[in-house]
């Protein structure tokens, strides 16, 4: 339905991933010291209370009370070339589609007793920021994108026997979304959308410690489901102003059908991962990591109304094809200790895409990525560490072609060249 266009695309922002370091759009920085290993070992290492994300299990090795507190700034660079349209007309390369933003992550834990460990964690764990032009020639398919998250985890481990740990933990999610767009096949002008969710998952993790030098881990992170609720508003449609009384009439049927409350379900995916930690000697360890994003649970997303301005006993209004597939990511790291204080990390790390050319959109240019990463931490006394990574994503070029998506737009083929880097800070306190 082309005259519910923007609305179709306008909440497919929420499915952005360029400026996500993950695939898809997640946001994989939650633990600065993880990230100087490309997360190799993450749900095995437990150098940290944040390792916690990873697996919740990794607590029992977290003596006393800890508190972790770090962020991530991403800087992401995407830039759509050789942008056309179906019939050839060339438009202007699009710089700086994604835009810089900061994942925030903080964890306090504290050990009840020889087998207890509670914690508390808040994280963001998907968002992105990305903008185009508002005259551009894929404006069909979305302008502005705003979504941010923020998830409070509750979370407790027991250690079982000597060598087993288990934990568990509770996902309470906030998702919000702002986003802009137009239609060039109704003279749509400037459309808003706001939208926002609460909804609760589950965390599980295990750990086995082979010897004090081994350990082995494995997490899982439900997948949440959103039930978004937002407003949509419109400056209207060209054709409501048209002479022609029937246009006129579809225009200002267009223009109720964008002034309206609106829902649209999202599942944000189910992660399973796997991890390895070994210390060759006292000063030298290597890891891996293994995980697999459930993406494939993000089939279409069907937009429905909340007004009941479509025909009366309807809600639906329109549905946009996605199908993601699962993806894999795997890491290897490395950790030397440079002296009795200074440690040195390093990490790489392949990521596979959610979407393929046949699905790709220009809110979702995601391609194959690369990882390298760098850490250094600073063990300042018994109480207090610091840790610092860099990490440099580059990705494989992202042809896009909206034709084969199956949905409805002024269809636009480019070239996304997209890299990303991030610097992450963080700090641990031992009371």
């Amino acid at each position: 339905m082309k005259k519910v266009l923007i609305l179709s695309t306008a909440f497919s922002a929420l499915l952005l991933s360029s400026n996500a370091n993950a695939a898809g759009f997640h946001l994989r920085e939650q633990s600065a010291s993880a990230q100087g290993n490309a997360y190799a070992g993450a749900t095995a290492g437990a150098e940290d209370n944040s390792y916690a994300y990873y697996n919740v299990a990794g607590l029992t090795r977290q003596k006393g009370t800890q508190l972790t507190v770090g962020g991530t700034y991403i800087a992401p660079k995407a830039t759509a070339k050789n942008v056309r349209d179906a019939q050839g007309n060339r438009d202007a390369d699009v710089q700086n589609v994604v835009h810089a933003a900061v994942s925030p992550n903080i964890t306090i834990s504290h050990q009840i007793n020889d087998k207890w460990f509670i914690g508390l964690a808040g994280n963001s764990p998907f968002g992105m920021i990305a903008k185009y032009d508002h005259e551009w020639i894929g404006k069909d398919h979305g302008i502005t994108s705003d979504v941010k998250t923020a998830t409070f985890t509750p979370m407790t481990a027991y250690k079982a026997t000597d060598n087993l740990s288990l934990g568990a933990g509770v996902q309470i999610q906030y998702l919000w979304a702002h986003l802009t767009g137009s239609s060039s096949s109704t003279g749509t002008g400037h459309v808003a959308e706001d939208g926002h969710s609460w909804a609760v998952g589950y965390q599980l993790g295990a750990l086995y410690e082979l010897t004090d030098k081994t350990r082995f881990g494995v997490g899982y992170r439900s997948e949440i489901k959103h039930k978004i609720k937002g407003k949509m508003k419109s400056s209207g449609s060209a054709l409501s102003m048209s002479p022609d009384p029937e246009m006129a009439g579809k225009g200002a049927f267009i223009d109720s059908l964008l002034n309206q409350s609106i829902k649209v379900n999202l599942d944000t995916p189910a992660m399973l991962s796997f991890g390895a930690y070994h210390d060759i000697n006292d000063r030298w360890a290597i890891m891996a990591e293994y995980q697999r994003v459930f993406w494939s649970s993000f089939q279409d997303l069907t937009f429905k109304s909340r007004s009941g301005h479509n025909m009366p006993g309807k809600d639906y209004i329109a549905s946009v094809n996605e199908k993601w597939r699962d993806t894999n990511f795997y890491s290897l790291g490395t950790s030397i200790m440079l002296d009795e204080q200074w440690k040195l990390r390093l990490g790489l790390a392949y990521d596979q895409s959610a979407v393929t050319l046949q699905h790709r959109t220009p809110r979702i240019p995601d391609s194959d990525r690369f990882w390298m990463t760098a850490g250094l931490g600073y063990h300042y006394n018994e109480h207090l560490d610091f840790n610092l990574a860099y990490t440099y994503i580059a990705a494989r070029k992202a042809r896009l072609d909206t034709s084969l998506t199956g949905n409805d737009g002024h269809h636009v083929m480019a070239d996304y060249h997209n890299s990303i880097q991030a610097f992450a800070f963080g700090l641990s306190y031992k009371f």
